[in-house]
């Protein structure tokens, strides 16, 4: 957490820096030639220059506006911490960021194989960014399979680093390399850089008193070291937190870490493989407390702050699942604020805990992923009929069944709408972004206790895992919202549970209430008594009733984001986690002339009147990390030719996607992807 953030030493001053530098054109080629041999020589620059280029300690140091780094090896590698370290420091230099976590499917797969290379990827600038960026400026491959699966996502002549000790002939074969690509002239057309990185993580820690395996997990942190001094980062963020998370139990892996971390950065600073290191100026972020949080954070976050806003007991009920345990690991974390936390034996427990603490007076809301609503879903159906407010949080990921587990998609929209048996409405908020996972969660707990409903908020692994900077808001601030439970009879015949306001809302009695005794269940209810009913003309009543209430709902946020002109040649249409990619893809055409707008829904159900911002365009398109699914809704409900473009590959849309598909959509044909390009098969478990 940091408190308007100062920026690192400007090279050009010696100041701090406390505005973006924007002075040149962008190019990638800089001032040189371009490195494009095998062995790292050359003269220009890898990444595009918009300032000035100095001399700093007998090396170039050239302002870049941004940079896209990706750090990648096997699961066991320490990648994820390594990402995570680099986009800490980011932030609190006061850079804006944005990042994209890739994590292995399988728990163990086999050390050094394709199917287990984890990676991690750090979009950081001087302007304000929506994505952690299409092509990578820098990748950090630490073995074979790390740079086979990774490579493809490097700029021509971008930096590829690589750990050439772990090129062994083994190694190459767990692959599927023939040959060495390091010698091989594959990289012919990258600024490659080989370091012995296992070799010179051993010397550094070698006093450390640690074993040979302790010290072979260090190299993460001398990878992460010789980039903070690529890119001019200080490593006095990473050394404090080593010494708060070790420094008391372990003092051995404090040393030995620091020790590689400092070899890496000097590695970079004295070897004569690096002819220059990178400057990006601090953002221009609104002043403020900001901190570095992801989605999940994000939502475990908000749910406490609806507790605190609601002055009700929040009560969390969660079978563990990829990828939503994180939100139950955070708020375990968090008793203090008075946090009930339940891991339950299944998703069906999980759900009904959550429906017996509404029930009881709480906030109740259980966390989980696709999989885990498909069990969920008669028990959100006996809360439509019991009109309980529960909110239900599903981090989406790649289906169906299993499916991907740590891949990201948004293909549970149709689930979350439409996914119960009968006439069965709830309410559907979806979050776009890291940040905005917390005040989507904090509306969902509005509507839920205000309508007496339950609510669906949808986020997805891309933005559950992602983080971003997040502008800690002021508490006093965050408006409060007032639940009122009756506390006396409110009919001359008794206390009538089904008994509505003006917004078709029934009350919400606490059990035990003096003479507030009813009774609530699956079976139809009759209007206003509560009392079991079969009577066909009030089951139509009921049903008519309920759907009423729902599509009568007042969003309790902005139910859309729009940018762009009111009317135009194009409208891109979308939802949740795509709002980056869409939002960045409208400014780059906006740049280049073309008439196009963005409109981003946050309020999937009931869904915002749009028709008049459709009709004032002349196509639109429906961007979605599925086959069509908003697509259809808009096309039924609005009568619009809406044209989808579509991605279900596991990972997020980029920038050039959306971009492409708009201009191909200008030219008269059909929006679509680039072919996937294939690769290597890996046997993994079932």
């Amino acid at each position: 957490m940091i408190n308007s953030p100062s920026g690192p030493s400007d090279p050009q001053t010696g100041s701090s820096a406390t505005s973006a530098a924007s002075n040149g054109n962008g190019n990638t080629n800089g001032n040189g030639n371009g490195h494009a041999n095998g062995n790292g020589a050359g003269n220009g620059h890898v990444h595009a220059v918009t300032g000035p280029t100095t001399i700093a300690g007998g090396k170039r140091v050239t302002t870049v506006p941004a940079v896209t780094i990706r750090f990648c090896g096997d699961s066991g590698d320490g990648m994820q911490l390594a990402g995570t370290q680099f986009t800490d420091t980011s932030a609190l230099v006061g850079n804006d960021i944005s990042t994209l976590p890739d994590f292995p499917a399988e728990i163990r797969a086999p050390a050094g194989t394709l199917a287990g290379v984890s990676g991690f990827q750090i979009h950081f600038s001087s302007t304000d960014i929506f994505t952690p960026g299409d092509a990578v400026d820098a990748l950090v491959a630490m073995n074979p399979a790390a740079l086979k699966t990774n490579i493809k996502s490097v700029k021509d002549a971008g930096l590829v680093i690589v750990n050439e000790d772990s090129f062994g002939p083994n190694d190459l074969k767990k692959a599927a390399y023939a040959t060495n690509p390091l010698d091989d002239g594959s990289l012919k057309g990258y600024h490659l850089i080989k370091v012995k990185i296992n070799k010179l993580t051993s010397e550094a820690a070698k006093d450390s008193g640690l074993g040979a395996k302790e010290i072979d997990r260090c190299k993460n942190m001398f990878a992460l070291g010789l980039c903070y001094w690529l890119y001019g980062r200080p490593m006095e963020p990473t050394i404090n937190f080593l010494e708060a998370k070790f420094g008391k139990k372990n003092p051995a892996v404090v040393m030995a870490n620091t020790a590689a971390l400092r070899a890496g950065y000097h590695y970079g600073e004295t070897c004569e493989l690096f002819e220059e290191h990178f400057y990006v100026p601090k953002a221009n972020l609104a002043p403020g407390k900001y901190r570095k949080v992801t989605g999940n954070e994000a939502v475990a976050l908000g749910m406490i702050a609806s507790s605190k806003l609601s002055g009700k007991e929040l009560v969390y009920c969660s079978y563990p699942i990829t990828p939503a345990s994180d939100i139950l690991h955070e708020l375990s974390a968090h008793k203090n604020f008075g946090v009930i936390t339940f891991q339950a034996e299944d998703e069906i427990a999980a759900i009904g805990a959550a429906i017996g603490a509404s029930f009881g007076g709480a906030l109740g809301v259980t966390g989980t992923s696709g999989p885990g609503v498909a069990l969920k879903q008669e028990a959100i159906g006996l809360a439509v009929m019991t009109e309980m407010p529960v909110v239900i949080v599903n981090v989406q990921r790649g289906g169906p069944s299993t499916g991907l587990p740590t891949k990201t998609e948004q293909a549970d929209l149709f689930q979350a709408i439409l996914g119960r048996n009968g006439e069965c409405p709830v309410p559907v908020i979806a979050a776009c972004s890291p940040a905005d996972c917390f005040a989507a969660t904090i509306e969902a707990f509005e509507v839920a206790t205000r309508y007496m409903t339950p609510v669906f908020l949808l986020t997805d692994g891309y933005i559950a895992n992602g983080s971003e900077p997040w502008m800690v808001p002021d508490v006093t601030k965050l408006p409060k919202f007032d639940i009122k439970h009756p506390t006396a009879v409110n009919d001359e015949k008794g206390f009538m549970p089904y008994k509505r306001d003006a917004e078709l809302v029934r009350p919400w009695a606490i059990p035990g209430t003096p003479g507030l005794e009813h009774r609530i269940g699956g079976l139809e209810k009759q209007d206003v008594t509560g009392n079991v009913s079969y009577d066909p003309a009030n089951h139509e009543h009921m049903i008519k009733t309920r759907a009423a209430k729902v599509a009568g709902i007042k969003p309790f946020g902005t139910p859309y984001l729009w940018s762009g002109p009111d009317k135009g040649d194009v409208l891109i249409v979308g939802w949740g986690s795509t709002y980056g990619a869409i939002r960045a893809a409208q400014q780059e055409l906006e740049a280049q002339g073309v008439k196009v707008s963005a409109l981003h829904l946050r309020y999937l159900n009931p869904m915002p009147d749009i028709r008049k911002q459709l009709k004032s365009f002349k196509r639109v398109l429906v961007p979605e990390m599925n086959l069509g699914q908003l697509l259809m809704f808009i096309r039924a409900k609005y009568l619009v030719n809406a044209k989808g473009l579509n991605k279900v590959r596991g990972q997020p849309f980029t920038i050039g996607e959306i971009v492409r598909g708009v201009q191909q959509l200008l030219a008269g044909g059909q929006a679509d992807l680039e072919e996937a390009a294939e690769e290597v098969s890996v046997a993994g478990g079932g």
